[in-house]
């Protein structure tokens, strides 16, 4: 499915104005199901373009399948192209601050007066109440959202080690696109749509909080909790590897004690039900230790996967390029500024059983931006003289 009359979004026109990850997320996710995205970025590039450390990978994830269009759109020049764009878009995204983009002229009041027909998402730190002026990062929500202290320790709250807000925060904005798209299609009207990282980090840890209501007690971090299952734990291999390892039916430990040879302790009748397992786990842990630990990682794999049991290697992210599964399509092949290639994962769904790829690798700053006036109806001569002004920069990558 990488011709783009081949893909669902085909023939839809996105005008994203976004930075970091959130914004660069909803884009990517209508990038690659077939919109036409055009990201307008500085003179210089997006930030992005130039990070390092942890955010070095924040472009080459987030940018496939877009045109460049490099535009200085504080300058009045560069505004009236932009909004021109604007009216001739089914679907705006941004992740400025608050009143940034109402600042510019483009905010979703000036441009829905003269396309009425258009879907707005704006990406923001909260939705609509008491903190709707703050300004927010994944890191922020995380740690006012509870979801820190439920992944570290009780007193060294700890944020996940991704992004996951941002580009959660980013899915459910581009759920509600597709909920204004369908509505567009009965009504002709567009409308403004909002996500929030905030409010994305409560509904993520939602299911502590319902715990709480439930039990009337707070749920303890997932470092200090009482797992639910009598086996849900991580065990050393003979090779110093590390799996996973769950148990999490009454069958499935009676299977897993006769592939093992666990006979004694599948046969204990104070042992048959799991809520029974998990009271007792100190008699029996030890001893699942040393006989899984008898195994290097591939055959207790092997082993765990023919009796049908959940399992998983503990990997780093960097293991994920050589999997063989991921391998099998779930990666897709972008170009670095350096040349080199790179192997990123393909958006996580199958369409008619087939995967969404790479109509448009990487673009250079401004790559593509050309052709994006041109379609829009600006002459050659227009073009160009917005590069001598300097608000306008095209160039290959």
């Amino acid at each position: 499915m990488n011709q783009a009359t081949d893909l669902p979004l085909s023939g839809l026109r996105v005008v994203e104005f976004t930075h970091m990850v959130m914004g660069p997320s909803m884009g990517l996710i209508l990038a690659d199901l077939g919109a036409e995205v055009i990201k307008i970025e500085p003179l210089e590039g997006d930030n992005t373009r130039r990070l390092t450390g942890s955010g070095a990978g924040y472009f080459p994830m987030y940018n496939r399948n877009k045109a460049s269009l490099a535009l200085d759109v504080k300058s009045e020049a560069g505004r009236d192209a932009a909004q021109r764009l604007l009216q001739k878009a089914d679907i705006v995204l941004e992740n400025f601050r608050p009143g940034a983009m109402d600042a510019l002229g483009l905010g979703y009041q000036a441009i829905s007066a003269t396309n009425p027909g258009v879907i707005y998402c704006s990406g923001k730190g909260f939705l609509s109440g008491p903190y709707a002026h703050r300004t927010a990062l994944d890191e922020v929500a995380q740690m006012m959202g509870g979801l820190a202290y439920m992944t570290g320790l009780p007193d060294k709250p700890m944020r996940a080690g991704a992004s996951v807000i941002d580009v959660m925060g980013g899915m459910f904005g581009v759920i509600g696109i597709m909920a204004a798209l369908e509505q567009r299609h009965r009504t002709g009207q567009g409308q403004l749509v909002t996500t929030a990282l905030y409010e994305t980090t409560a509904f993520l840890v939602g299911q502590h909080m319902a715990q709480f209501a439930v039990t009337g007690k707070p749920a303890p971090p997932m470092t200090q909790r009482q797992s639910a299952w009598a086996v849900y734990d991580i065990f050393d291999t003979k090779d110093q590897s590390k799996v996973f390892v769950a148990v999490v039916t009454d069958t499935q430990w009676r299977g897993f004690c006769t592939a093992f040879g666990l006979d004694e302790l599948g046969a204990d009748p104070t042992l048959q039900k799991n809520n029974d397992r998990v009271r007792q786990k100190d008699r029996y842990m030890s001893t699942l230790r040393e006989r899984l630990g008898t195994f290097e990682r591939d055959a207790l794999m092997e082993k765990l996967e023919s009796i049908g049991l959940p399992f998983a290697p503990v990997a780093k992210p960097e293991d994920l390029i050589n999997d063989p599964h991921l391998n099998a399509g779930g990666l897709v092949d972008v170009t670095l500024p350096s040349g080199e290639r790179a192997s990123l994962p393909a958006l996580p769904i199958e369409m008619g059983h087939q995967r969404l790829g790479v109509r448009r690798d990487l673009p250079g700053i401004g790559e593509g931006g050309a052709q994006v006036l041109l379609a829009a109806g600006f002459s050659k001569e227009q073009i160009q003289a917005m590069q001598e002004a300097g608000v306008l920069r095209i160039e290959a990558p």
